[in-house]
């Protein structure tokens, strides 16, 4: 009876342990997984919240995204610099609402201006670049595409993410498959110093039942590790989705709004 008794122990584990981990995950290769999410995600909205850490740096934005394979549209807000920036992504193009200390250089004193990372006028010449990536950053499907074009899966299972069953997957993002389409804050002159010394950057993806992101951890202390800063510096972009049925009605600015400031 002793006998029997542990082996029902024994099963029982064994399905509880198996019933957590859940089987085979979706995906098997990077493509797929790009794939699989990017599909499952166009056409649905969602809210983020994103922290970018580099050293003792910290930025954070929140806001709403709409997926969709013509390009995604984003309403947010960061605390980009220190101060709060309102910026909307809508059609590739990223407008940014001038703070109102600053209008007095916008003709008209129009509230929005877009923001250009070859922009000519200040603004776009002191931030654009910056401001542009940072926006682009939050669109999941910019992530994903990253994966597509340069990512190797490495690990993945099955977990929970803030109590929901999630499968988590673990990849490597080659830095120079990547071109011009890099992390924000990163550019291409700095991974193009960097040469010889930078290889693959570590990514992570949990995915919901449904295929979509929930969250996105880019690991960019490698960067860091190659300019010479020093190893325990942390530098990562976590970008956290949730209520993928949101409604979110994006648009550009109205046109009256939209002022350009004089290049200087």
């Amino acid at each position: 009876m002793r006998r029997t008794a542990l082996s029902t122990v024994v099963l029982v584990l064994g399905a509880l342990l198996g019933a957590c981990d859940g089987g085979a995950v979706s995906f098997a290769d990077a493509r797929a997984l790009a794939d699989g999410a990017t599909s499952a995600t166009d056409g649905k909205a969602a809210k983020f919240v994103t922290e970018v850490t580099a050293g003792t740096m910290r930025s954070k934005s929140q806001g709403q995204a709409r997926v969709a394979g013509t390009g995604t549209a984003l309403a947010m807000t960061t605390d980009f610099l220190g101060e709060p920036l309102e910026l909307r992504l809508v059609d590739k193009i990223v407008f940014a609402k001038v703070p109102e200390a600053a209008r007095e250089d916008v003709p008209g004193g129009k509230p929005w201006v877009k923001v250009s990372p070859d922009g000519a006028d200040p603004f776009s010449q002191v931030a654009g670049g910056s401001i542009d990536q940072l926006a682009k950053q939050n669109d999941p499907g910019r992530s994903l595409d990253q994966v597509r074009k340069a990512g190797t899966l490495v690990e993945s299972g099955h977990t929970e993410l803030d109590g929901v069953p999630s499968e988590r997957y673990r990849l490597d993002v080659d830095m120079a498959a990547l071109g011009g389409d890099l992390p924000a804050g990163l550019s291409a002159e700095a991974i193009g110093g960097l040469r010889g010394k930078l290889g693959k950057i570590p990514m992570e993806i949990w995915l919901d039942d449904a295929h979509r992101p929930l969250r996105i951890v880019l690991d960019l202390a490698p960067v860091l590790a190659a300019s010479g800063v020093p190893d325990s510096a942390m530098a990562r972009i976590v970008t956290r989705y949730s209520e993928w049925d949101t409604q979110a009605d994006i648009q550009a600015p109205p046109p009256e709004e939209i002022g350009e400031i004089p290049a200087g």
